[in-house]
């Protein structure tokens, strides 16, 4: 069922198929400005005709909100609590904390960091409902202080919104797909416009995140969830269960094991096909084994670890620490036999919002820290503009700019135009 291939094979294998959102673009394109025209009435129209909604307003009362918290069974909601512990405290270590120094006398520079006033979650679902993903999205926000807390969700299960209510959002709404990230972007009467907006979803929330980024902050543009993982040895019936829990996501997702076995690469194989015949999503998980994954037969683990880098994933699984000073680009990291990627998609902490399609070059996992402004603030003496202004006027007249350089030589200068 799933590929054994050589190390020179590669290439085809870590090199994603492009998702094609110029296609997504253009179909959600004329949502994001009707919505932007017309508000609610849009967002309505297209929630009925998109999300099977049949109601008045796309905002979920309070009181459904805690039938649906109140009806949560007493299993669910331990295991949420639970999650949220871990996730608060990860994402209170994550906070860039406030800071002073002074470099000079009577230089005073520091730091001071500010929650954004409104923050969107964007929660799918679809094939699955993900109540793990309002953990995830939710609480950093409340951890950094975000006053108002918006969640969406284009079907409405009890879980998510039970969590959502529970966990601390202030409005939930039921909309999903792009008219509801326009609605996030624009506000209208209804929904409250977003400083930034997380959370994953299909290809055209994609898209229309993609589009809408610089209207409104946004996380990272999502694509098909990931995992790649590096074992000499091991337990081949765990190896096989962590590719299966990436595999069963969807039909694009993918799963790679990076091995110098051949004994385990073929062990590892068998345990998959076996492990598949008991499986409730077995036919989803067949197609992005057959389409998207593969295990590679290496030369070395550090063969291995370099082909991680170049692939960038969204979840990296190693075999112990001694790796991790040559990881370069992963969206979260899961050390050891006893840290399968399930556990930080539900209850360790880290957050499980990941950079996908090689995004890990450029930046980690959803943060408490995406939720604050890291403000600069400057306080100087007489004494210590006095010192600094030959280098801030030599350095503004270089540029052309006159007026800097006399706005600090003004200060300096009797009102009879002699310098003091």
């Amino acid at each position: 069922m799933v590929r054994i291939l050589t190390s020179r094979e590669a290439g085809r294998l870590l090199k994603r198929r492009a998702a094609r959102l110029d296609e997504a673009e253009a179909v959600v394109k004329p949502i994001l400005e009707d919505v932007r025209r017309r508000g609610d009435a849009a967002v309505l129209e297209y929630a009925r005709r998109f999300d099977g909604f049949d109601g008045r307003s796309v905002r979920v009362s309070e009181r459904e909100l805690a039938a649906a918290a109140r009806g949560l069974a007493r299993e669910f909601r331990k295991a949420l609590r639970v999650s949220e512990k871990n996730v608060a405290a990860f994402a209170r270590m994550q906070l860039p904390p406030p800071r002073r120094i002074a470099p000079a006398p009577g230089l005073k520079l520091s730091q001071i960091v500010r929650p954004l006033d409104a923050a969107a979650a964007y929660i799918p679902s679809g094939r699955y409902p993900l109540p793990s993903t309002v953990v995830m999205t939710v609480v950093p926000a409340r951890v950094a202080g975000v006053e108002t807390i918006l969640v969406c969700t284009p079907k409405p299960a009890p879980e998510i919104l039970g969590a959502a209510h529970l966990l601390g959002a202030t409005h939930v709404f039921q909309m999903g797909g792009a008219h509801a990230i326009a609605a996030f972007a624009y506000g209208t009467k209804t929904v409250p416009r977003a400083d930034r907006i997380v959370g994953p979803g299909n290809i055209y929330v994609a898209a229309a995140k993609k589009l809408l980024a610089g209207e409104v902050g946004i996380d990272f543009i999502a694509g098909p969830s990931e995992i790649l993982l590096i074992a000499a040895d091991g337990d081949p019936r765990a190896i096989a269960a962590d590719m299966l829990a990436q595999a069963e996501h969807d039909d694009d997702a993918s799963a790679i094991l990076l091995t110098p076995s051949r004994r385990l690469a073929e062990a590892v194989a068998k345990e998959v096909a076996a492990q598949l015949e008991s499986l409730p999503t077995a036919a989803t998980a067949r197609t992005a084994l057959k389409r998207n994954s593969a295990i590679l037969v290496v030369s070395s683990l550090e063969e291995a670890v370099e082909l991680s880098n170049r692939f960038a994933p969204e979840h990296l699984s190693i075999p112990d620490a001694s790796l991790l000073k040559n990881v370069r680009h992963a969206g979260s990291v899961f050390v050891g036999p006893w840290s399968p990627e399930a556990a930080g998609d539900y209850a360790s902490g880290p957050n499980h919002v990941l950079p996908t399609s090689g995004a890990a070059r450029l930046r980690g996992g959803l943060s408490a820290a995406d939720f604050v402004k890291v403000i600069s603030v400057q306080e100087l003496s007489e004494q210590a503009l006095r010192r600094l202004a030959p280098s801030i006027t030599a350095l503004a007249r270089a540029e052309g700019l006159e007026a800097h350089a006399r706005s600090v030589e003004v200060r300096f200068e009797k009102k009879g135009g002699r310098r003091c």
